[in-house]
């Protein structure tokens, strides 16, 4: 797939290198470095570049939308039209100190989102896990060592999700469908959940779950 990157913090810029390196065509946009973004490209040994928001919209199958959520209305007016755009969203709405959720309970930055961009395919995804475990993932599932871990996304186009889907499997990640776009609403405040279990305390923030199913003895 032809994968457009929109930030190039810690987990747009792992995220873009893993998919390059999973063998998709990646495009690393929006930073205030062009360096950095070239260096991404060039760090992430496959098919990657540095571009504009524009141009790592322009033909992309999808759009990883991995900024602050201060940037968000930013990034969006220099993207341009994403009018039937898969976009794979993993920035939480947190508010401008980073210190709690800018939108919660009766809504979520998915839904938020969804709204800016009535006429793209929003998923929720990627936001549940510390981006210090995205390598280490991704290295299990080459090496096919363990089971794979979950990650959990939501969304509303099954077109959509089924792309995100895709990405996550690529990733090394085991898909776990949590249902409409609505749902976001729990996943983001469990994003924070894991935060706190990988940064407070003594332990390493290389973390991931699993979701099990038991069957029934009935």
């Amino acid at each position: 797939m032809r994968i457009g990157i929109l930030g190039s913090g810690l987990m747009g810029g792992k995220l873009g290198t893993i998919f390059a390196r999973a063998g998709h065509d990646v495009v690393f946009s929006y930073s205030r470095s062009q360096r950095k973004l070239k260096r991404l490209a060039r760090e992430a040994r496959g098919h990657a570049r540095a571009g504009t928001p524009r141009e790592a919209a322009l033909n992309a199958d999808a759009l990883l939308l991995a900024v602050h959520w201060s940037r968000v209305n930013d990034v969006l007016k220099r993207v341009g039209d994403l009018a039937g755009k898969v976009i794979i969203s993993c920035s939480l709405p947190m508010n401008a100190n980073d210190t709690a959720l800018a939108v919660a309970h009766t809504s979520s930055g998915a839904e938020v989102l969804a709204k800016k961009l009535r006429k793209a395919d929003v998923i929720s995804a990627f936001s549940t896990v510390p981006s210090e475990v995205l390598f280490d993932v991704f290295d299990a599932k080459k090496r096919r060592t363990r089971r794979r871990p979950s990650l959990m996304y939501c969304g509303d186009d099954q077109d959509a999700k089924a792309v995100a889907a895709t990405l996550i499997r690529d990733v090394g990640f085991d898909p776990a469908d949590a249902g409409r776009l609505r749902i976001a609403r729990y996943l983001e405040p469990f994003a924070l959940a894991m935060a706190q279990l990988a940064y407070e305390g003594d332990n390493r923030p290389e973390i991931a779950y699993r979701i099990e199913r038991f069957k029934s003895h009935a």
